[in-house]
């Protein structure tokens, strides 16, 4: 397998074990169908999918490196940072996973109060049925639920409405440091990467503050082509790959087939100037 920025890898998207709606194994066939050279699951704050992954990958004939999500607390806002080709069976990573997710049921029930009060009543029941597991409900399996029940078209119009800061169904949740997040990946043999950095709205110094700190950290890794990143945006973070050293990632952050703007295995290549973050994990690549 050639590992230079051509490769249709896909290193960021979700299944059921965090807010997917397909299953690891459904992925991979997808995947692969899609012509993907190189797959990741990415789920967020969680490694439970990934033994599955793994063995529907191989199952496929799908090369695979393990990969998680984990939301971190940055400048008053939630920053992502995907970490790929550690060790999945790492106790460090697996606890400070455990103890992110921590929380969420709490915070699942503040939410569906506060809509409650805005006269949408059973928010949290209803947000469950789309997850089944208190421990990993996020504000994507509420939005699910308000479209579904006829409140809203669609998921990003639920965000708009209800689900930012300032509304009705908004509340925050303390997550990882980015210290923390970058140094269970790379403790575990991986690669951290900044997930996305187009979709945080910072100004130039937060930005230059994000990636300073997260280098600093011993971070090796962006995000330059994904499902959220505009033609113009993947030029900009060609640029800031190059500029701060940095290795380039791509991947949709694939959802579900009803949801995501991007399927798996059609985003644009990478531009041949950068150097992949695959390039550097050939030695942690599962075929």
């Amino acid at each position: 397998m050639n590992l230079d920025a051509s490769l249709n890898a896909d290193l960021h998207c979700h299944s059921v074990v965090s807010d997917g709606t397909l299953t690891p194994e459904a992925l991979a066939e997808r995947a692969k169908a899609g012509g993907v050279d190189l797959w990741s699951l990415t789920d967020h704050d969680e490694i439970g999918g990934q033994a599955r992954a793994l063995a529907a990958a191989r199952a496929a004939g799908l090369p695979y490196l393990t990969g998680t999500e984990i939301s971190v607390s940055f400048a008053g806002r939630v920053v992502h940072i995907v970490g790929l080709g550690f060790d999945h069976g790492a106790e460090e990573m697996a606890e400070g996973l455990r103890a992110t997710r921590g929380g969420r049921e709490a915070r699942a029930r503040e939410m569906a109060a506060g809509l409650a009060a805005v006269g949408i009543p059973g928010a949290f029941e209803g947000a469950l049925k789309y997850v089944g597991n208190p421990e990993l409900i996020s504000r994507t399996h509420f939005a699910r639920f308000l479209v579904d029940a006829g409140h809203c078209a669609d998921v990003p119009e639920v965000f708009r409405r209800f689900l930012t800061e300032g509304k009705p169904g908004f509340v925050p949740h303390k997550w990882a440091t980015l210290k923390d997040a970058v140094g269970w990946i790379t403790r575990a043999g991986g690669i951290a990467v900044i997930a996305h950095p187009g979709r945080y709205d910072f100004t130039p110094t937060e930005e230059y503050a994000l990636i300073t700190e997260f280098i600093g950290h011993g971070g090796r890794g962006i995000e330059v082509v994904t499902g959220s990143h505009t033609v113009a945006e993947y030029a900009r973070y060609a640029d800031t790959a190059l500029e701060f050293g940095l290795l380039a990632s791509r991947g949709s952050d694939f959802h579900s087939p009803d949801e995501s703007r991007v399927d798996l295995g059609t985003l644009q290549p990478l531009p041949g100037k950068l150097t992949p973050v695959w390039a550097e994990l050939a030695d942690r690549i599962h075929r």
